[in-house]
């Protein structure tokens, strides 16, 4: 479901399985500080349904956690989810190495690496969540269970407002 002939590893991986989804795309402000939160801004739906993909490490393993953009990660819940003693965030140069993904344009679809992923639980409070395709100005929405399926993904709480 490629618009206006955008497609990236993360769209082409949803088409390739049938899943369902819808691509948004706006204009990326180079200026903008919180990449979530100008999304959720730009496409008018509440921070609560929009989801940010971070890279932590656990016991030295990466994994992709995906939080609300209103939201901050809870290390230690992180941790617990994957049965982890510790979680630290991965550098930058780290995460976007083993995502094939730029930060702000992290798709918890597809990913270079395949790394354990864990949604956190608000999101099966909605009915569409919106998470980046892998590039910043470019989200797709899907159902969470959907977002579950094609990333194999553990549900934990592991957000903190």
């Amino acid at each position: 479901m490629a618009v206006g002939g955008q497609s990236t590893r993360a769209t082409q991986r949803l088409s390739m399985l049938g899943i369902p989804f819808r691509l948004h795309s706006y204009p990326h402000d180079r200026k903008s500080r919180s990449y979530g939160t100008e999304a959720a801004s730009a496409l008018g739906v509440p921070g609560q349904q929009v989801f940010k993909t971070l890279i932590a490490s656990v016991d030295g393993q990466l994994t992709a956690a995906v939080v609300p953009v209103t939201g901050q990660l809870n290390l230690k819940a992180l941790a617990e989810a994957v049965g982890g003693k510790k979680a630290e965030m991965a550098r930058t140069a780290v995460a976007e190495r083993a995502t094939g993904y730029v930060v702000g344009g992290i798709s918890p679809v597809a990913q270079r690496k395949s790394l354990p992923v864990v949604l956190d639980a608000s999101a099966l409070g909605h009915k569409t969540v919106f998470c980046s395709a892998g590039q910043r100005g470019l989200e797709i929405e899907l159902a969470p269970e959907d977002l579950v399926l094609v990333t194999g993904a553990t549900v934990a709480p592991i957000a903190r407002p």
